[in-house]
């Protein structure tokens, strides 16, 4: 499905709203695959996603799912004491800081029965019987994997394709087993290093994602074997991304670096350095439960346009975004990658 579109990009999945109906269809609709992110929604919620999609085009899109991973009962009364403080400079309170599985089984029922035909899988692997019901269906499943120990992994789990994500890229790292000694949680490989290490060990399609914003981007890693590109910073700021406008005016600022943080979530993500993630370089290894407990603050932050207490997600390279409507922004990425392998091919 994926290999056979027109144009072999792709609009990554960004939880936490970024990724609208009206930006999957758009990119969808211009001959390239949308996704919608099912990270945080509920099965409700992610039904009526679906449905607003199909109701702006009949091309094919995506749902990507979070594997919720084992269930474990941490003392965080430490850093909810930190968390309340910061809240209450917009009069919010901290959040509970509770497992969930964020509604994962129902959400692979629906995504079973809505026929989706393209599902992927962030954090972790289904189960093989998950796997198997989801080919009965025709569907394609995608793994997200950061290192050649994940792709063998997926590979045996029945993954048809890998989606190979690179140090680069923005919002959450896709290690299945977060390592709390190690920033980003496991291995950091730039993305063309992690195609060629994954590359050598299974022989599946390969996505490539991670720091790509540009044209001549997509053709480094067509030409390094990947079947497509997915780019998710270079989406955020879209006109149909619903991307915050105070992040939006962050990454038009281009003034701040980005950095690995597990400030927010509690699982290692790639952000714009703010306040509130250079106070808690510490935080510990607490995926989903520091993302319950921050939810307020951000939330409140987020209303009142404070910069400093958002979880501004971002890839290293977001300085190049361009703020276009989606279709643009593929027809303007598709014509430099042919002008990019033009040029590489004259040069050799």
């Amino acid at each position: 499905m994926i290999a056979e579109r027109q144009i072999p990009l792709i609009a990554a999945p960004m939880a936490g709203g970024v990724s609208t109906p009206e930006l999957t269809a758009a990119v969808s609709a211009a001959g390239a695959f949308g996704f919608l992110a099912a990270g945080y929604l509920t099965a409700d919620a992610l039904a009526n996603q679906i449905a607003g999609v199909r109701a702006i085009t009949s091309e094919p899109f995506g749902v990507n799912l979070f594997v919720p991973g084992e269930r474990r009962d941490l003392d965080l009364s430490d850093y909810r004491m930190r968390v309340e403080a910061a809240a209450a400079r917009h009069g919010a309170e901290a959040g509970s800081p509770s497992w969930d599985d964020d509604n994962y089984p129902a959400k692979v029922e629906l995504v079973i029965a809505e026929r989706i035909p393209v599902v992927s899988f962030t954090f972790g692997l289904p189960d093989r019987s998950i796997v198997d019901r989801l080919h009965e269906v025709g569907a394609q499943v995608v793994a997200t994997v950061t290192t050649r120990q994940e792709a063998r992994a997926a590979a045996d789990a029945g993954a048809d394709l890998l989606c190979v994500q690179g140090m680069e890229a923005g919002g959450h790292r896709a290690v299945f087993n977060d390592d709390p000694a190690l920033p980003g949680g496991g291995s950091l490989f730039g993305l063309l290093a992690a195609i060629r290490v994954v590359q050598a060990e299974v022989d599946l399609p390969i996505i490539a994602a991670g720091g790509l914003v540009h044209g001549a981007d997509v053709a480094a890693v067509l030409s390094a074997g990947a079947v497509a590109a997915q780019l998710g910073t270079a989406f955020l700021v879209c006109d149909e991304a619903g991307t915050q406008p105070t992040q939006r005016a962050e990454i038009a600022a281009a003034q701040r670096e980005t950095e690995l943080t597990r400030a927010f979530s509690g699982r290692p993500a790639r952000g714009l350095v703010n306040r509130f993630l250079a106070d808690n370089g510490d935080a510990p290894a607490a995926y989903p439960q520091l993302n319950n407990l921050t939810k307020p603050m951000r939330g409140a932050a987020g209303k009142a346009g404070d910069p400093e207490l958002m979880s501004l997600w971002a890839g290293q390279t977001y300085a190049q975004a361009r703020p276009l409507p989606a279709a643009e922004l593929v027809r303007r990425l598709t014509e430099e990658a042919r002008q990019a392998l033009q040029q590489a091919s004259t040069r050799l």
